[in-house]
């Protein structure tokens, strides 16, 4: 590898301005690579301008199997995870993590197994608590974990979770994280590797849609009694893992916070399905209805608008259920 070190990036709510800030800071002989992962989903992104308007590093979309060197900035692309082997990247529309593509933890923990001590993981703001498990496998590996103060950032649950779940290197203000960096990035990476390498060889191939997925599962995780929400599988939890997290067969991956916010939107969007097929419902009885009007039978007619107007009662109770369920808490 060309560079000692990289660095990589990740933020969610509030992290386009916060990115932008950080990459101001930044020298153009910065000497190490940097990768950035914003939650973007599949939305239009025009990060890469951003960023090269707010600093001299220059900055692009990241392309499957560029090559990883000192003096750019690779940004995921719209839903894309962005994945690290060795000195390249690899770009993979594979199974979401915390129902989110690109996902800060692929990255995070790519780079902890390619990069080991050399890896330094930058957590910004963001709600929920994607980036903590990879930060987790950047420290197993050896690498130096950076964290944004909760205090200062728009949305402080990222890096909270971090704090909680992380021997954190450094906590400090956007404003002295450039400073920061320069400083790690000119230090020589310790040497040495953590020893729980494998589970994250494990996770990664999940990711990267190699190996017998059920023969990953079984080593590093154990069936649990919840559904994945994005195809319907059964649900295994990570061995050992704090904060709780799960993975399915087909490698979409959750904490028990993202699950929980995940499951909330599948339910809503459930609910409002049923209201629309009681609607509909509603609407071929009266149809119906009218048809048996035009040939002379009341008896029939009446019929059928009494229960379209049961089903219309049903409907407009549903409603109200629906409009009254709180939203869930950030």
């Amino acid at each position: 590898m060309a560079a000692r070190r990289i660095v990589v990036v990740g933020s969610s709510a509030g992290g386009v301005r916060a990115l932008q800030i950080l990459v101001s800071q930044l020298p153009s002989d910065f000497p190490a690579p940097i990768l950035i992962v914003q939650h973007i989903g599949a939305y239009r992104s025009i990060l890469p301008t951003l960023f090269n308007r707010a600093g001299p590093i220059p900055a692009a979309h990241a392309t499957d199997g560029d090559e990883i060197t000192a003096g750019r900035i690779l940004v995921a692309p719209p839903d894309m995870h962005m994945i690290v082997e060795d000195a390249i990247v690899r770009l993979v529309r594979g199974p979401k993590e915390h129902h989110a593509r690109p996902a800060i933890d692929p990255l995070f923990r790519s780079t902890a197994l390619a990069w080991g001590p050399g890896a330094i993981g930058v957590l910004l703001t963001g709600w929920l608590d994607d980036g903590t498990a990879g930060l987790q496998a950047i420290k197993r590996c050896g690498g130096t974990a950076v964290v944004q103060d909760p205090a200062e950032a728009d949305s402080p649950g990222m890096p909270m979770s971090a704090l909680r779940f992380v021997e954190v290197d450094y906590q400090v203000p956007l404003a002295a994280m450039g400073g920061l960096l320069e400083r790690l990035v000119a230090e020589e990476p310790a040497s040495g590797q953590g020893g729980r390498a494998g589970l994250l060889v494990r996770e990664n191939d999940i990711a990267l849609g190699k190996g017998d997925f059920m023969e990953h599962l079984e080593k590093i995780a154990k069936p649990s009694t919840f559904v994945c929400p994005d195809c319907d599988g059964a649900l295994w939890e990570i061995t050992g893992s704090e904060p709780r997290r799960f993975r399915c067969h087909t490698g979409h991956a959750y904490t028990l916070q993202s699950l929980y916010h995940a499951h909330t939107e599948t339910t809503d969007e459930a609910l409002w399905s049923a209201l629309r097929a009681l609607q509909e419902k509603e609407l071929l009885l009266k149809s119906m209805a009218a048809g048996y009007r035009a040939e002379r039978d009341e008896k029939e007619a009446a019929r059928l608008d009494e229960e379209a107007g049961d089903i219309a009662q049903h409907a407009a109770t549903l409603r109200k259920l629906i409009e009254s369920t709180p939203a869930p808490p950030d």
